[in-house]
């Protein structure tokens, strides 16, 4: 089928609007959610499934054309329920979603895992109104396979593209998918997971918006886990708008996920109150040069043009500060010991009759019996994760748990933005995102420009646990003053 045959749909109806656009034209009666689940359906065919190929969707949901149907009927008997109301979003592939699509890590061990049960994001979004378009793609076990293993690949899903430069920009990962589908326009925001800068990467490598959120602010509840000190889901859109808004609807305490019980009262409500054009003026910005270091010359420019829009919006900018390191970097042997121990817990509770493996110990010989299109970049990560024992009393694990809290909280986030008085942190892209994350504390990335073939690259802001209404300040005053997103030129 040719793209002109498809010509009824009308892809500016979709093609960057944010969702405040799209529930206006909703209201408005220029469009409807069918039809926008349609034109996102025509521009996966057009763009991921053929053509470019950027093979960011692994599977569709078969009910998204009927559930779009029936919310619009519920639109025009009660109104919508929530600004999520008929907007199309794509779940990570490693986020539980119940009914006609699994779960799969992007591994194909799991590749029949079609969970009973919602996971809590996912059954937040549903109850807003939202709708679950497809699953993305993702880097193989949310990266965590194997250390030779390229961003976004997976076994079961093969290679996602950036829609930036097709094969020859690095589209980030491990929510690889996540991120080029929002960039390409195949949905108007993902969900994406990060234990380690899997949401910052690729949404900077996308030019995205992205959030990763405290530790606790989003349950982790039916998601195929890495480390329960460091996991957490969050958004991925166009707009820092756009990505708070799903924030505010993802969030919220679970029961199941203890990490959530944290949450301080008045967090999360009315952050679209926090919307400002000079939520930079007068703020105090750190730069640690120790995590620029790595930049090309080319790379440098971009972040120090980003340093002087910063201070041009009446910031302070406190320069070449130091970050408390410990004698020995803090490093990732705590990882695993914690997925070893939460991958076996997942695993279990998986339906014996579609999973054919119950521990990780399964998974490394199901891939062994299928390596020629299992094992494709080995699967290292998982195995020096079985030769932990699974436990989490090991003085071995104990012992970098707590010195990596330390090093990175009270001794290092925390010690440095209480020192100088500083509202945030800035780094490029998701280079430092490795202290955030042992940290657990919230980053917001905004694209910050581009290089001269054309790869994106993002600004940072860190701060400490659950100051998203800070960053969401600063980061929404940095976009709104720069606007450096543009289309990919493939759309």
């Amino acid at each position: 089928m040719s793209e002109n045959r498809l010509g009824f749909l009308d892809d500016s109806k979709v093609l960057e609007q944010s969702i405040m656009e799209l529930q206006a034209a909703m209201e408005s009666g220029k469009t409807t959610a069918k039809e926008i689940v349609m034109i996102y359906l025509k521009r996966i065919f057009l763009y991921d499934q053929s053509g470019p190929n950027i093979n960011s969707i692994g599977e569709l949901n078969p009910n998204a054309i009927f559930e779009a149907e029936s919310l619009d009927k519920e639109r025009q008997k009660k109104g919508p329920r929530s600004l999520m109301h008929g907007i199309p979003v794509v779940i990570k592939d490693n986020i539980d979603t119940a009914g006609k699509m699994r779960t799969s890590a992007g591994t194909l061990a799991l590749k029949d895992n079609y969970p009973a049960e919602d996971a809590f994001l996912v059954k937040k979004l549903k109850q807003a109104g939202a709708i679950i378009l497809g699953k993305a793609n993702l880097t193989e076990f949310a990266n965590f396979m194997s250390s030779e293993m390229p961003n976004g690949y997976s076994s079961l899903g093969g290679q996602v593209l950036n829609p930036y430069g097709l094969g020859t920009i690095d589209v980030g990962g491990s929510s690889s998918g996540s991120g080029a589908a929002v960039a390409a326009n195949l949905a108007c925001a993902a969900i994406g997971t990060e234990t380690s800068g899997s949401i910052l990467s690729p949404s900077s490598q996308n030019s995205l918006v992205g959030i990763k959120p405290t530790v606790g602010m989003v349950s982790r509840s039916g998601i195929i886990p890495i480390s329960h000190t460091q996991d957490t889901a969050g958004p991925m859109a166009k707009s820092v708008a756009d990505a708070v808004t799903i924030l505010s609807v993802i969030m919220g305490t679970d029961e199941m996920d203890a990490a959530t019980q944290t949450i301080p009262p008045g967090v999360g409500v009315d952050f679209l109150s926090f919307f400002k054009k000079d939520g930079l003026k007068n703020a105090k910005i750190g730069v640690c040069r120790e995590f620029y270091q790595h930049l090309n010359e080319e790379k440098l420019k971009i972040l120090e043009t980003a340093i002087k829009d910063i201070q041009g919006c009446k910031a302070v900018i406190i320069d070449n500060l130091k970050m408390p390191s410990p004698q020995k970097p803090l490093g990732y042997d705590t990882l695993f010991y914690e997925f070893k121990h939460g991958i076996n817990a997942y695993l279990s509770g998986t339906k014996p009759t579609q999973v054919p493996v119950r521990t990780l110990k399964d998974v490394i010989k199901f891939n062994e019996e299928n390596k020629e299109i299992a094992l494709k970049y080995g699967q290292n990560h998982l195995e020096m994760s079985e030769n932990t024992n699974g436990t989490l009393n090991q003085s071995k694990y104990l012992i970098e748990l707590i010195r990596d809290q330390h090093y990175s909280q009270k001794g290092g986030i925390d010690a440095v933005i209480e020192e100088h008085k500083l509202d945030a942190l800035l780094f490029p892209s998701n280079y430092g995102a490795q202290l955030p994350a042992k940290a657990g504390y919230p980053s917001i990335t905004v694209p910050g420009g581009y290089t001269k073939d054309g790869e994106p690259m993002g600004v940072t802001f860190t701060g400490k646990a659950f100051t998203e209404h800070r960053l969401v300040e600063l980061a929404y005053s940095f976009e709104q003053a720069t606007k450096h997103r543009v289309l990919p030129k493939l759309v």
